[in-house]
């Protein structure tokens, strides 16, 4: 049994898809599934039930991608602390965000200040985010929506409001604010579940008694603002979107419901060793949204 070994079995437990993980890998699909056969012989024991082209992992696989993270963890965590503590030259730092939008003004600024630094930016929802930090496969994370565990820590780095963002032909276009039970068959334009925006809306709705209706939904979420301007549904957006651009145009109406907000953190574990490029990136983090957004709650 070796590293790579258990490198690979990572990866298909947690695709449970041999050619998503070997897609990862950038690895042939039968090398693949030859390295995972040869340490369930290794073993003993099979780790996956193969259904058809998935793979799920078995009692035996579980418990044994439990240890192998675990381990994993701590020997990417040892070669990062060591590469600290003899001064090599400032590591690399992965994020997540559910949008790169929100990331690009903040790695410009930073990459100016640190060129020899190197940033790895992933998009992805909520959930994935939560898992990739399980794994530290992320150093830390933007999310606009709590994220919980016992091994995370946050920051606030800004809270504001949610508003609807309407057709400028729209009958709502007029008015200033609307409530919540009127937008009751109002079709939506909205992201996949897992992004901020889609939890809000279904989380209001739900509270109200009323049904979501959707007429569109994806993961590109720069798309939104223009497909509501195109008359293909209302949406949610932050009011940021608002003041950084007047196109394309929409109409918006603050919404009469107290949990109409999102809060932006920051977030990274707390129980594994944090290297000090993310450190550095984190606390220029804070200050880059302390600076920028002069009256968010910092916490």
């Amino acid at each position: 049994m070796d590293l790579l070994q258990l490198r690979y079995f990572q990866a298909v437990a947690r695709h449970q898809h041999v050619g998503r993980a070997a897609d990862q890998l950038r690895v042939a699909q039968p090398a693949l599934s030859r390295v995972i056969a040869r340490l369930e012989a290794d073993l003993g024991v099979p780790l996956f039930n193969r259904r058809g082209r998935r793979v799920v992992l078995n009692r035996f696989g579980a418990a044994f991608l439990v240890r192998v993270t675990r381990a994993l963890d701590e020997i990417n965590q040892a070669n990062q602390e060591l590469h600290d503590a003899t001064g090599g030259a400032r590591g690399g730092v992965a994020i997540a965000a559910e949008t790169l939008r929100i990331l690009t003004g903040l790695a410009a600024e930073y990459l100016e200040e640190h060129p020899e630094a190197s940033l790895r930016l992933n998009q992805c929802s909520t959930p994935v985010m939560a898992e990739q930090l399980r794994a530290s496969e992320i150093d830390l994370c933007l999310a606009s929506q709590p994220l919980e565990g016992p091994s995370l820590s946050s920051i606030e780095l800004l809270r504001e409001d949610v508003l609807l963002a309407v057709p400028p032909a729209h009958p709502l276009a007029r008015h200033k604010e609307v409530a919540i039970e009127v937008l009751a068959g109002q079709p939506f334009v909205t992201p996949r579940p897992g992004y901020w925006q889609r939890t809000l809306i279904e989380r209001m709705f739900t509270h109200a008694g009323l049904t979501l209706t959707i007429a569109c939904e994806g993961d590109e979420l720069a798309a939104i603002r223009g497909l509501i301007s195109a008359g293909v549904g209302v949406g949610l957006l932050p009011a940021v979107a608002r003041r950084l651009a007047a196109h394309p145009p929409v109409a918006w109406l603050r919404v009469k419901a107290p949990e109409c907000q999102r809060t932006l953190s920051v977030v990274w574990r707390h129980d594994t060793y944090f290297s000090a490029a993310a450190r550095d990136f984190r606390d220029f983090t804070i200050d880059h949204f302390r600076r920028r957004f002069a009256d968010a709650a910092i916490r």
